[in-house]
């Protein structure tokens, strides 16, 4: 182990709760011309532009129709939810809707909207509008959400259970009440709804503007409106977005600068180098080992991000070694899993056997126990299970950094290394990122892969129901366990939390030994502002609106 540990170290070195609360609290798309690749202080005053370093293109600007951070970065700038949280924290406060209530324990939820709000095009935003957005995510039968253009509204499926028609659907019906409320009736009892519909995935956008653009809506070259603090402009493919101050935005004073940048720099050490010449203003992901650099450089101030996600390697039982529960829990021994954390994460991180992050615990069963790092009883069970000569395994891996994989294609590399001592041949593999999280959907999918999961929202709920519960697994060849299920589904309906803690770890016990899902990491993102930046809030769900954010 110590051998094949350094020859992969070698390669790093070389490639360098109350169910009734009440929260207090008009411009066209024109295309504007910008200016070449470098800085773009160009295209207006330098005190009055913020530029972030993003990790890449988003796969689009449509709310509901995304999954990835890249996409839920930009859209928290165009587009408000019902709901929000309190900058750095998973405390709901208001948004859209200035208070909500749930008469019933969690069966119907009503919410009052925030009234005299206009969306970026001029009209205004009402219950009607609500609806429109909601109803297109959830019903297929939908003309405005344009399945047949290929969209799909994945997310929803995984945290809400199914669609319109399906038996697994937790939502019944949208109701709008009056011009100013909007309520939603469920099939069975969801605490966590308020909390899971603030989610950076269900921004309100225009309907006056969907039905203009119809399926091009939010795709590079066409429109995205919504009522958030910045208003889209221009996306150029590769290269940036350029949004502008929303002058009708709702909250007075905000945002706080005219124009905001979307860079899209793919390398973290390239965001770095960035930074430290002033092309930008901050920027995420910076890889771990660049901790040192950062501090050297006293233009530049660290910002981390409090840790709440998981890096995974799925492991899809639909192909045929991967069958066998006893091949993947094998993988899951052979895999090195503290070494890897430990020279890839450089003490940002930790590794347990939880799928949940350490910040969620008091949701999970102390007793449960991680696989033993043993590639001897592995290699073992291996051949027990019909497989002495190990065989064949396509692995994919990410082709950008994520908060959660920095450098995805060493830590891969780092994986190969290790199934290679139980005779498994290890091709790696990637693609596209927007092409790598869809095709990962197709059947039958990928054979196993390298993913992971910020939390959306402060409960064990969007951790374990999205990639174990029902609609959750068609990228694991649709693996199904239906006592993880019942148990998944028997947390969201129960408001005790002290029961929903039990459900929750009896859930984990049998979600760890499938070992469908393998957690490898839960890391601490390491960012970075250049040092005449304030108002910067990096929130522990992974993304965050930049109203607050100006350069002194």
């Amino acid at each position: 182990m110590i051998q094949r540990f350094k020859r992969w170290q070698a390669a790093l070195i070389v490639l360098t709760a109350a169910l009734t609360v009440t929260l207090s609290n008009c411009a066209t798309q024109q295309p504007t011309a910008t200016s070449g690749a470098g800085s773009p202080a160009a295209q207006t005053s330098e005190a009055s532009t913020l530029v972030f370093g993003s990790g890449g293109d988003p796969a689009n600007l449509e709310p509901g129709n995304i999954e990835d951070g890249n996409s839920i970065y930009v859209q928290h700038q165009i587009y408000d939810r019902l709901l929000d949280y309190k900058p750095g924290t998973t405390e709901l406060e208001p948004a859209l809707a200035t208070e909500y209530a749930s008469p019933d324990n969690g069966k119907t939820w009503t919410f009052k909207l925030r009234e005299g709000v206009t969306f970026h095009d001029g009209t205004p935003l009402n219950a009607e509008a609500v609806r429109f957005n909601f109803n297109r995510w959830w019903d297929p039968q939908d003309p405005q959400g344009f399945r047949n253009a290929g969209k799909t509204y994945a997310v929803w499926e995984g945290l809400f259970g199914g669609y319109k028609g399906s038996d697994a659907s937790i939502l019944r019906d949208i109701k709008v009440v009056n011009d100013s409320t909007i309520q939603f009736v469920l099939n069975q009892p969801f605490a966590a709804f308020p909390a899971a519909i603030a989610s950076g995935y269900f921004g309100i956008a225009s309907p006056d503007a969907i039905k203009k653009a119809g399926a091009d809506y939010g795709i590079a070259g066409a429109q995205a409106v919504g009522t958030g603090p910045y208003v889209f402009k221009e996306w150029r493919t590769g290269d940036r977005i350029l949004l502008t101050r929303n002058p009708n935005y709702w909250k007075s004073g905000f945002p706080k600068e005219d124009t905001l940048v979307f860079r899209f720099i793919k390398e973290p050490s390239a965001r770095l180098a960035e930074l430290r010449a002033g092309n930008i203003d901050f920027t995420v992901d910076i890889a771990p080992d660049q901790l040192n650099e950062l501090k050297s450089d006293t233009n530049l101030t660290e910002v981390r991000r409090p840790p709440f996600n998981v890096g995974y390697l799925a492991l899809n039982p639909s192909y045929e070694p991967l069958a066998k529960k006893e091949v993947r829990q094998a993988i899951a021994m052979a895999i090195s899993k503290q070494p890897i954390v430990d020279a890839f994460w450089s003490g940002l991180a930790t590794t347990d056997a939880h799928f949940t992050p350490p910040s969620l615990k008091n949701f999970q069963d102390v007793s449960l126990k991680d696989f033993e790092y043993n590639p001897d009883k592995a290699k073992q069970m291996l051949a027990a299970a019909g497989y002495p000569n190990g065989f064949d395994l396509e692995l994919w891996y990410m082709p950008v950094s994520r908060p959660y994989f920095p450098t995805p294609k060493p830590i891969a590399e780092a994986i190969a290394s290790d199934l290679s001592t139980l005779g498994i041949r290890v091709k790696l593999n990637t693609k596209d990122w927007a092409a790598y999280l869809d095709d990962r959907l197709k059947p039958p999918g990928y054979q196993a892969y390298m993913l992971g999961w910020t939390g959306d929202y402060g409960d064990p709920d969007n951790f374990l129901y999205y990639h174990f519960g029902k609609g959750g697994t068609k990228d694991i060849g649709n693996w199904q366990n239906p006592q993880v299920f019942r148990l998944l589904d028997q947390a969201r309906q129960t408001a005790d939390q002290t029961q929903r803690a039990k459900l929750y770890g009896e859930a984990e016990k049998l979600i760890a030994d499938e070992a469908v899902r393998v957690p490898i990491v839960h890391s601490e993102p390491l960012n970075a502002q250049r040092a005449n930046v304030n108002g910067w809030s990096p929130s522990p769900l992974g993304s965050e609106s930049f109203e607050t954010v100006e350069k002194s």
